[in-house]
């Protein structure tokens, strides 16, 4: 068999190789009429113009012209119509077994009762004018002079571009504020310092306060025009970090339940596989976590547009439903006062892999958060409180949406990737889980996990064990690769929104 279908609703079938044209399918005596690269669609009966087309047993597009079986069916042929598939809330509501042996990983138990899978020391800047003060205090303590260190993990400065020259409130300074704060105190961090200017629209005092915040020895802070100046401003802050330095290496790792990971699921570069192979798995891995009293986060509200009807069956109750039904709205309302619309995705690269369109993506996308109920919507940055599997809004950009999710409380991160993602973050470890053996053979520095198998027999439910595990061992100190490669330090991008005055 040389074409994958998915389900005998499907319209189309995924190439298993490249095929050329005359190509036997496997399906019956249909053969491809032109070229078509592995991991793209081919259509398996002829399709009207107008009509819709199948995948996954749902409706990912319209035919933009009549469509022979056996022709390649991707943008030349396939365009997007609004998805009219209905909700019923809460009708896809599912009770996981019962976990008879719980789960314990080995991580850092702080002060307030969070556990951290990793032990930083964090420089965040409240405003962009502070940033290369920032950086010049973490590079003071580069590998070589924290390796002395052996229970530290690294100083790390985490820098944005904005801060001030926008409006003191709104949608802007709050996501800011959140993002800061969900880092300030994420378990990840043994200790933090925020750095600002002094004269800026988002002022330390009240991002101290308006957030909950406390000032002690695991939070400290300080600005640039306190305490003389650029060259003073990084002499203090060099002082500081080296008495923190010496007191995180005190942490040790020690037992801790599964149910305090908080994981949060990510997909970027995705092709025609990772819809089929690397989300199904990583949801199967999100189920385990999830039935061991953990948390699961699923982001990137303009990716499950068109499948969002998916994430209502499963909303615990109307209230969450209609959160979500909320932020959907707001986005639309958001991308069309400037000129765009949701279904502007997929990317280049998406499509080259074999995506055609936002209904297609969305719906891979959203396989990801695995089969739980829906048990809470949050905004971009806010603190999780609820256990279990949820959705937190941003945008479909990864490194924007991982930083939310990493604000929001996730100390772990799964990034599914088929055109061959290269991110890391800091101070949460990430693991990227491939979609197609050639990428996980190509890019095999990148890639933690192989989710090809699954093309030759392995069952997601297998393949989301061997995930699950891995993100145990990584909780408990194992590097992932982009770790390894000292990648995290560029990835920190908070939402940015409003108008700069």
């Amino acid at each position: 068999m040389k074409v994958l279908r998915l389900t005998e609703a499907d319209d189309v079938g995924i190439a298993l190789t490249p095929l050329a044209a005359g190509d036997a399918l496997g399906i019956g005596d249909l053969r491809a009429l032109e070229p078509i690269a592995a991991g793209h669609k081919v259509a398996l009966r002829r399709i009207e113009a107008g009509a819709a087309v199948v995948k996954y047993g749902a409706i990912i597009g319209q035919a933009s012209q009549a469509i022979a079986a056996g022709a390649h069916v991707h943008s030349h042929n396939l365009g997007f119509v609004a998805s009219s598939q209905e909700a019923t809330i809460g009708s896809d509501l599912r009770t996981l077994p019962a976990v008879l042996t719980p789960r314990t990983f080995e991580g850092y138990h702080r002060a307030d009762g969070q556990i951290g899978t990793r032990n930083y020391i964090g420089i965040l800047t409240s405003v962009n004018c502070s940033a290369t003060v920032a950086k010049r205090i973490a590079a003071h303590f580069h590998e070589d002079r924290v390796a002395e260190f052996a229970h530290v993990d690294g100083v790390a400065a985490f820098t944005h571009t904005t801060g001030c020259g926008t409006a003191s409130t709104g949608d802007g300074v709050d996501n800011l504020q959140r993002t800061l704060a969900g880092y300030a105190r994420h378990a990840n961090f043994h200790s933090v310092v925020i750095i600002g200017l002094g004269c800026e629209v988002n002022q330390l005092d009240r991002l101290v306060q308006e957030m909950g915040l406390t000032r002690s020895d695991r939070l400290q802070t300080f600005t640039i025009q306190d305490v003389g100046g650029t060259a003073r401003a990084i002499e203090h802050g060099r002082g500081l970090v080296q008495e923190l330095v010496q007191e995180a290496n005190h942490a040790r790792r020690s037992t801790a339940p599964v149910s305090a990971l908080t994981l949060g699921l990510q997909c970027g570069g995705s092709d025609g596989w990772s819809g089929v192979t690397a989300n199904p798995a990583l949801g199967a891995a999100s189920d385990l976590l999830v039935a061991h009293g953990g948390t699961a986060i699923l982001s990137e509200t303009p990716e499950i547009y068109g499948a969002e009807y998916l994430l209502l069956q499963r909303a615990k109750n109307g209230e969450v439903a209609q959160d979500l039904k909320d932020r959907l709205a707001w986005w639309e309302d958001y991308v069309g006062k400037h000129g765009a619309s949701l279904d502007n995705n997929p990317s280049p690269g998406n499509k080259a892999g074999g995506l055609t369109t936002i209904l297609e993506k969305s719906l891979g996308a959203v396989a990801k958060s695995g089969s739980t109920p829906l048990n809470g919507v949050y905004r971009y940055g806010q603190s999780i409180t609820e256990k279990g599997f949820v959705f937190m809004d941003s945008p479909g950009y990864d490194p924007c949406s991982a930083t939310g999710q990493i604000a929001s409380g996730a100390n772990l991160i799964a990034f599914t990737t088929g055109r061959g993602s290269v991110f890391g973050s800091k101070p949460s470890p990430c693991l990227k889980l491939a979609s197609n053996q050639a990428l996980a053979r190509h890019m095999d520095e990148d890639m933690d996990i192989d989710c090809s198998p699954i093309l030759s027999g392995e069952s997601i439910e297998a393949a989301g064990a061997r995930i699950f595990e891995a993100l145990i061992e990584t909780a408990s100190g194992k590097l992932t690769q982009s770790e390894a490669l000292g990648l995290g330090d560029e990835e920190f991008v908070p939402w940015q929104i409003g108008a700069f005055l």
